[in-house]
């Protein structure tokens, strides 16, 4: 018997080739038939390796050792003949997709760096908070509260009605939306006013924007054209202002407490025009007067200085009149606590960027900053958030979407058929009708046209003087004349809500454009149509940028834009955004953009000028 601590005998394999009485102490370990047929795959591995140096090093080596390459090629060979069709088509498909995936890869990359480029390096803030670095923390405190019963409501709960509403909110502790304007506590004079405009409840942006705006909160307000932004940012405004006068009466040169920019002269005259309405309805319910002023281009100043000298609650302005009066001393913000930029993207977009931050630099406190707009490019918006405190973003459809109340018809008409055709197409639906042109020769022809053929029809485009404008504009809200005939002036804000039909004399250069434009008809919940004519001189880069709008909207697309394609519509819904990430077009991508080409090469072309007369020139 072996003794217990004797160790435990190895299994040892010994080689066939050697005989017992030579190699009797000559053990190998057992190997697996696993691990020896990996130990073969490594060498078969090495082979191919081997064989790909001396394919290399072929002309250096000598002819024996060439031969004994060849042999070794011809094994390789032989393997991957064995290997089925079907393995070899699943191995080329992934070759494939891994090529297309570098293809994506350098498509984001390429889009980072030229988003890094535009980004832009300054904040869109006061010259004087910039350089004394100030930075406000908390947003403004209200006395507004809602229902302690809606303040209770779980979080749940609340995404529920948003779900429902289609609202999306980003934000901290973003403001319970409220359902009734009753529950907003309005006095009863607004709620009689609402009424008689046959407005019953609030829409998906006034459910949410207003309680938000009511609780001091910094806000950028995305919704479709139509859906009712002006009442998220007027009424809260006229309410601040009541509370104010209530508590302290304003004396003369005193305000204005709110200030609302407006890109056109139509938009802000509209806007005015509602202020006005709500508070003359609150005077007439026995509360105090709430003065507002219009400052506006193409009107005498004396008319705004006279409600400024009373002493003024509430400004409207577009911001070169704005800019001017600033300048001249004629009006202070010293106690401004409330902006609202309404077309926020376009007036930023049409150059008044460099205005808006000296605007700004008047400011002489904290502020409460509401943005809103029907097309805002993430771009616009990330640019933006530099001026708000805690913003709330509220966003009801895509930003930069057409309005789903709306059929838009897209025709290809050629250049010297469009004005005839187009009274054709007046006759499809009953009047007032309007109708879009680029350039001011276009609208003053078919103007002319029009009242050749003995259409009632008036036109409007920044060449008129503003009285013409107004003028033009009145008669055709109040229905004395048929067609209103206009450049991109009359595309922004303005609410016509009777307009069953939208005429696109020819694309404009960029699809947001065309968005506003549509959105002329199709408002409150109405339907409307739009006939857009297009053809050959029309870019392709617009068109494509159309035809992934109507597929959007689910609209008919005809036949000669859905022929239409490019390069890169495979990567159209690469990364977070879809499209292009600069101006919200869906037919193409950052890389191929016409609108940032455009702009890149109007900075080139600045580039050495100097304009010695401008008032920032203060070195000459």
């Amino acid at each position: 018997m072996s003794s217990s601590k004797e160790p435990a005998r190895k299994k040892y394999r010994r080689h066939d080739s050697e005989s017992d009485s030579d190699n009797d102490d000559k053990y190998v370990p057992y190997i697996p038939v696993k691990e020896r047929k990996k130990q073969q795959l490594l060498k078969v591995g090495r082979i191919i390796q081997l064989t790909a140096e001396a394919s290399t090093s072929a002309a250096a080596k000598s002819s024996s050792e060439n031969e004994h390459d060849e042999e070794l090629n011809e094994e390789v060979w032989g393997r991957k003949f064995n290997i089925s069709l079907l393995d070899q088509h699943t191995e080329l498909k992934k070759l494939a997709e891994a090529k297309k995936v570098s293809a994506v890869e350098k498509q984001l990359k390429e889009e980072e760096k030229i988003l890094e480029s535009v980004a832009e390096k300054k904040a869109l803030m006061g010259v004087a908070e910039l350089a004394k670095g100030i930075q406000y923390e908390d947003p403004i405190k209200t006395s507004w509260r809602a229902p302690r019963y809606l303040m209770a409501m779980p979080q749940y709960k609340r995404e529920e009605i948003r779900d429902k509403l289609k609202i999306l909110v980003e934000g901290d502790d973003v403001p319970v939306p409220i359902k009734t304007f009753k529950e907003m506590k309005f006095p009863k004079p607004i709620l009689t006013a609402l009424d008689r405009k046959c407005i019953k409840k609030p829409t998906p942006i006034q459910v949410q924007g207003i309680p938000t705006v009511l609780s001091g909160r910094d806000l950028i307000g995305i919704a479709f054209t139509g859906s009712g932004k002006t009442l998220v940012f007027v009424l809260p405004i006229i309410m601040f202002c009541v509370e104010q006068e209530l508590r302290l009466p304003f004396i003369r040169n005193e305000g204005p407490y709110g200030l609302i920019i407006c890109p056109s002269r139509e938009l802000a005259k509209q806007t005015h025009e509602i202020i006005q309405y709500y508070c003359k309805a609150l005077q007439q319910g026995g509360l105090p007067e709430i003065r507002s002023c219009l400052a506006i281009g193409g009107v005498p100043v004396t008319e705004a200085m006279e409600v400024i000298q009373k002493g003024t609650h509430i400004m409207v302005a577009t911001p070169g009149r704005l800019m001017d009066m600033l300048d001249k001393k004629m009006v202070s913000l010293s106690v401004c606590r409330y902006l609202c930029m309404d077309e926020a993207d376009r007036m930023i977009d049409m150059g008044f960027e460099e205005d808006v931050r000296t605007i700004f630099s008047f400011f002489r406190g904290q502020r409460q900053t509401l943005l809103f707009s029907a097309t805002m490019p993430k771009k616009i918006q990330n640019f933006a958030r530099s001026a708000l405190v805690k913003p709330v973003t509220i966003n009801v459809g895509r930003a930069g979407a057409a309005s789903m109340n709306v059929i838009q018809d897209v025709e290809y008409v050629k250049q010297e058929a469009k004005i005839v055709y187009m009274l054709e197409c007046l006759q499809r639906t009953a009047p007032p009708v309007l109708v879009f042109a680029e350039k001011k020769q276009d609208v003053d022809a078919i103007h002319e046209y029009l009242l050749l053929k003995g259409v009632e029809a008036v036109a409007i485009h920044g060449g008129k003087d503003q009285e013409e404008r107004s003028r033009a504009v009145e008669a055709f809200r109040k229905h004395h004349k048929d067609v209103l005939v206009a450049t991109d002036v009359a595309s922004k804000g303005l609410d016509f809500p009777d307009v069953q039909h939208v005429i696109n004399y020819d694309m404009p250069d960029d699809v947001e454009n065309y968005v506003h434009r549509v959105g002329r008809t199709g408002r409150s919940l109405t339907k409307g149509l739009a006939t857009t004519f297009v053809n050959k001189s029309t870019e392709q880069l617009v068109l494509l940028d159309l035809k992934h709008l109507l597929i959007e909207a689910k609209q008919k697309v005809p036949p000669f834009l859905a022929e239409l394609c490019s390069e890169s519509e495979q990567l159209l819904e690469v990364g977070d955004t879809q499209g292009c990430s600069y101006c919200g077009g869906l037919g193409h991508r950052i890389t191929d953009c016409p609108k940032l080409e455009a702009v890149q090469s109007k900075q080139a072309s600045n580039i050495g000028r100097r304009d010695y007369l401008s008032n920032t020139a203060a070195d000459y």
